[in-house]
């Protein structure tokens, strides 16, 4: 009974972490991959620290075996997004993982910086970091000059 607790709690943003940084299809089957290695693995990974840190992990191997060559975000149509930045997608996709995980999750998603550091298994501070350069590089791809306040 407690994996499915645990599951229930940290499935949900396991998946959106995932796909954060993978995309919708790599990412979702990366969090099932993750969670069906937990639920086999149970006893172990209920004695860690940071168990949902750990299945991110897992996901990750997991999604790296099955990621698309050509980048993990799909570019949206205009007509589906018009008010999406075109060159938003492709500046998201050339940052590194860490830095496109940590923006999409604390910048597109609300999540704060200390949920993004739980569930990734890092410091705050290197959830800042990793927003910093990344705001930093999608502000120079997309040429945005930042406000000098």
């Amino acid at each position: 009974m407690e994996f499915e607790r645990f599951a229930a709690e940290t499935g949900p943003r396991l998946r959106t972490a995932l796909t954060a940084a993978y995309g919708p299809d790599v990412g979702a089957d990366a969090a099932a991959e993750a969670l069906a290695y937990g639920w086999e693995h149970w006893p172990r990974l209920s004695r860690m620290a940071n168990p949902a840190g750990y299945l991110f992990r897992v996901g990750q191997s997991a999604a790296r075996a099955g990621r698309r060559p050509q980048g993990c975000l799909p570019m949206p149509s205009p007509q589906e997004l018009p008010t999406i930045e075109p060159g938003l997608v492709p500046a998201l996709e050339s940052l590194s993982e860490g830095q496109r995980t940590c923006v999409v999750l604390v910048h597109a998603l609300g999540w704060t910086q200390t949920e993004a550091a739980a569930l990734l298994g890092l410091d705050v501070s290197t959830v800042r970091t990793h927003l910093a350069r990344g705001v930093a590089r999608l502000q120079h791809a997309l040429e945005v000059v930042p406000d000098a306040r």
